[in-house]
C-alpha cells in the first residue's frame, strides 16, 4: 500500500509538473506576442527595422526551464503572431524571426544551464547576442530582404536606397547588413539582456523558485 501510494504521489507530481511547464510556456509566449506590438525605431536603420522586446520572456523562460523550453516559447510566439496578424512574406519572415530569436536564446541558455550564476548568464547572453547578429545578417542578406523585395514588389536596390536615406554608409546589400542589420540585432540583444538581468531573479521565483546567485 505504501509503495502504491508513493507511486501515485509521484505520478500526480509529474502530471502537475508537466501541466505547469506547459502553462508557463503558453503564458510566456502570450506575453511575447503582446510585446511584439510595441516597436521602437532606430536612427541608423530603415523604418521597417524596429526593435521589440518579444525575446525577453523567451529568454527568461529558457533560463528558468532550459533551452528547449525557450525554443518552444519562440515557436509558439511566432505561430500566435502569424494567426493574429497573418504574413506578408509567404511565411519567410516568420521563419527568419524564429531562427534569429533562437540564435540569441539557445546559446545563452546552454551556457547558463552549465552553471547558473550571474556571470554565466552575462557570458551566455553576450555569446547569444553575437550569434544573433551574425545569423541575422546572413539571413537578411540571403533570405529576408529578397523575400521582402518579392512580397512588396520593391527591388532590393530600392530597399538599399531606403537604408542609404538614413545611413550614408549603406551603399550595397553587404553594407546594408553590416551597418543596419548587424547593429540592429546587437542593440536588441543588449537591451533584452540587460532587462533580463534586472528581472530574471524575481520572475524565476514565480516560474521555478530558482534564481541567479
Amino acid at each position: 500500500m505504501n509503495a502504491e501510494t508513493t507511486t501515485q504521489k509521484r505520478t500526480r507530481a509529474d502530471s502537475i509538473g508537466r501541466t505547469r511547464y506547459l502553462v508557463q510556456i503558453g503564458m510566456l509566449a502570450g506575453i511575447a506576442v503582446v510585446l511584439m506590438l510595441f516597436d521602437i525605431p532606430l536612427p541608423f536603420a530603415p523604418s521597417f527595422y524596429q526593435i521589440d522586446l518579444s525575446e525577453l520572456p523567451v529568454l527568461i523562460g529558457a533560463f528558468a526551464m532550459g533551452p528547449m523550453a525557450g525554443v518552444l516559447i519562440e515557436l509558439i510566439k511566432v505561430l500566435l503572431n502569424l494567426v493574429i496578424n497573418g504574413t506578408d512574406t509567404a511565411f519567410v519572415g516568420e521563419f527568419a524571426n524564429f531562427l534569429i530569436g533562437c540564435a540569441l536564446i539557445v546559446p545563452a541558455a546552454l551556457v547558463y544551464q552549465r552553471k547558473k550564476t550571474r556571470k554565466s548568464a552575462v557570458i551566455g547572453m553576450t555569446l547569444g547576442t553575437i550569434v544573433m547578429a551574425a545569423v541575422g545578417g546572413v539571413i537578411n542578406a540571403y533570405v529576408l530582404l529578397p523575400a521582402y523585395s518579392a512580397a512588396f514588389g520593391i527591388p532590393v536596390d530600392g530597399l538599399i536606397e531606403m537604408g542609404a536615406a538614413v545611413n550614408r554608409a549603406i551603399t550595397s546589400l553587404p553594407t546594408f547588413c553590416l551597418f543596419a542589420v548587424v547593429p540592429f540585432n546587437l542593440v536588441k540583444g543588449v537591451v533584452v539582456s540587460v532587462i533580463t538581468l534586472l528581472l530574471y531573479k524575481h520572475i524565476s521565483r514565480i516560474l521555478k523558485g530558482e534564481h541567479m546567485r
